[in-house]
Formats: C-alpha cells, structure tokens, sequence
C-alpha cells in the first residue's frame, strides 16, 4: 500500500467524515486538517495523523501539508455566518499557496454541478471558484462537480426526508420541478478514491451524477414511496428563496441557517452534460432508487 501521506481537509464534514473512514479501511496513511480534533469520529486508526489548525492559519497550513502528496479540499463556509463567499475565497488561495509551496503532486477538490457559461446561484458560482483557485496553484487538480448527494446524514437527503416525513400534503415551489442527477455517497466515495491514482494526463473538471436525472420532485415522490408514505403535492406558481426558506425552517430548524442557500442552488438545474468521468473512472453510479435504498439502510 502506498506509504506517502494523504491530507484530507473537512474531515468532520459529511463527505470528509465518510472518505476518511473509507480510505484508513483500504490502508491508506492519512492526515487530517481540523479545527477541533474532538469532532472527529472515534477510534480513529492507528495511521491516521491529526493537525490541529483550518485554511485560515497558514502555519498550520504549512505543518499540515510536510511529506503530503495528494490533498483533499472539502472546505465550504456555507454554514458560517458573515460573507462565505469572500471566507471560501481567502481560504482556496492559502491553500493553492501552501500547496505549490508544499509542492503537492495532486488537489482532489468536489465543488457543484451548473452550467457556467449560464447564471448561477451564489453557492454554485463559489464552489466553481474555489476550483478555478485551486487550479491557479498550478498543480496537478482533480475537481468533481456534483449536484446532490444522497445518503444517510447528507444535509440534502436529510432535507428530503424531513419535508416528506413531516408534510405527507405540501404545498411546493417552482424549483420542485427543476432537475437534478443526484449522486449517492458511496459512488462519490468511490470516485474520490479513484482520483489518487489516475495518470496526471487526466486531471481536470469532472461531471459527476448518479445514473438518473429527476426532479426534486421525483425525488420526494420516490422516497415516500419506498417509506410507503402518502405524499401529495400542491404546487404554486410564486414562492421565492427567501419564503421557501421559511417554510423550510418551519419544517425542521436543522435547515434554517443555510436553507435559502441551498434552495438558491436547488432553483438552478444540476445535471451532467459532460460524460468524460464514465470514460475514465471505472466507478459506474447506481440510480435514485438503490441510492435512497442504501441511505435508509444506513439510518
């Protein structure tokens, strides 16, 4: 197995969290960036190094990134207060520069799906240009762009399934109707893992999905029925980002914070145009169907 040092920063996160128990399994030596070490999970392997620190502290920047080939980025300040967009700017440059510095063979960064030569929501036009910063560090960057993903704990599904569980009639906005091709966390995971190893030649942007493309509509309606939960919609023609966020957060309080945002994005369309991942990752994504299967299995 590879003895060289894998850095994943985000491993409290949701994805993080996932790849790092993925990875310490197939015997990988990891190293992990986070502002608290008592969030991450535990026991955590024997291989598994912590660094104390976050983007915004370049020293700890500097200690984190010694003997590391690959980095993960996984950093997002969606869920902070103030301006993220500005927060997830300063800290993709101090990385791009502690990396170059660090002189890292490779960046895997997953950011979201959405056509960038059209208007994208806020969230969306961040996540693609913190890739466009990573890239300026001028090494080697594996950028997935992912629409939703599915999966137990995943703060879309979670969503999901606390409108359907909570409201078996609702009342829906336009974006109910917009499509999406969710991808479920384990076929992330595994194109993640994949990325360690691809020939330097293939880096790049990556479209990433699952097999179907549905609307979040589609989506609920699926859920309900593998819960075999009634579930009727009523849909109005006017209900904008910021009321839809309200509702939400009436719904559950979980989402309140960040609940505008998402819906920003989820009123855009975040479909795969672009088939080159198929061609070169082996990962073949499963549909909705299985994908929510596996998610309410592990819940």
């Amino acid at each position: 197995m590879d003895q060289k040092v894998t850095l994943i920063t985000g491993a409290t996160g949701y994805i993080g969290g996932r790849l790092l128990t993925a990875l310490e399994q197939r015997g990988y030596r990891v190293r992990s960036l986070v502002r608290d070490p008592k969030r991450l999970k535990n026991p955590l392997n024997q291989r598994t190094e912590i660094v104390q620190g976050n983007v915004f502290d370049p020293k700890s920047l500097d200690i984190a990134l010694k003997n590391v080939s690959v980095a993960y980025y996984l950093i997002h300040s969606m869920g902070s207060s103030g301006d993220y967009e500005k927060q997830d700017r300063i800290a993709a440059r101090n990385f791009s520069n502690a990396a170059r510095t660090a002189g890292l063979e490779r960046i895997i960064y997953v950011g979201g799906l959405g056509n960038s030569k059209e208007k994208l929501s806020t969230h969306l036009s961040s996540r693609q240009e913190v890739g466009s910063i990573l890239r300026d560090s001028g090494l080697n960057v594996v950028e997935f762009r992912a629409s939703i993903v599915i999966g137990a704990g995943s703060l879309s599904f979670e969503m999901i399934r606390a409108l359907v569980d909570r409201l078996p009639v609702m009342i829906t906005p336009k974006w109910v109707s917009m499509k999406a091709q969710p991808i479920a966390i384990d076929d992330l995971i595994s194109y993640l893992i994949e990325a360690l190893h691809i020939p330097a030649g293939q880096h790049g942007v990556y479209e990433i999905g699952g097999r179907d493309q549905v609307t979040y509509a589609e989506i609920m309606r699926t859920y309900a029925r593998m819960r075999g939960k009634f579930l009727y919609m009523i849909p109005v023609p006017v209900l904008t980002p910021y009321l839809s966020s309200l509702w939400l957060g009436l719904v559950t309080p979980l989402y309140a914070h960040v609940g505008r945002k998402l819906i920003e994005s989820i009123m855009f369309s975040t479909v795969v145009n672009n088939n080159r991942a198929l061609k070169v990752f082996n990962t073949q994504p499963m549909g909705i169907k299985e994908a929510i299967c596996k998610a309410l299995k592990e819940s």
